[in-house]
């Protein structure tokens, strides 16, 4: 599985290589005051992929960390409320109310008249 990884992002980094050196020409940008700036396509691309890709993945790890934070204190409660609900412990039938194992009772196989 490790090698299927390894392999899809060897491609990928291929095809964003082919990419990259298929489109290498100058984009004008007009930038404001009269400015005009000249920028290579692959990082205008990647300029504006990482402008959409940053705020959503500060907003999804936040969220993710709210959440657990969330879950984390419901299981700190649960398990409070669990404890103090819970009898104690009482004694098995096999020993007395000190914890000393109890007399064997023996029963006869033949009835007493």
């Amino acid at each position: 599985m490790q090698f299927l990884k390894i392999l899809f992002w060897c491609l990928l980094a291929f095809l964003a290589a082919v990419f990259t050196i298929g489109n290498w020409t100058a984009v004008p940008i007009r930038l404001p005051g009269g400015l005009v700036a000249d920028i290579n396509l692959p990082f205008l691309l990647l300029a504006t992929f990482l402008a959409g890709l940053l705020p959503t993945l500060g907003w999804h790890t936040a969220k993710r960390w709210r959440l657990r934070q969330r879950l984390t204190t419901c299981e700190r409660v649960l398990a409070e409320t669990r404890a103090a609900v819970m009898p104690p412990a009482a004694p098995s039938p096999s020993t007395g109310a000190l914890g000393e194992p109890l007399p064997a009772v023996t029963t006869s196989a033949t009835p007493t008249a």
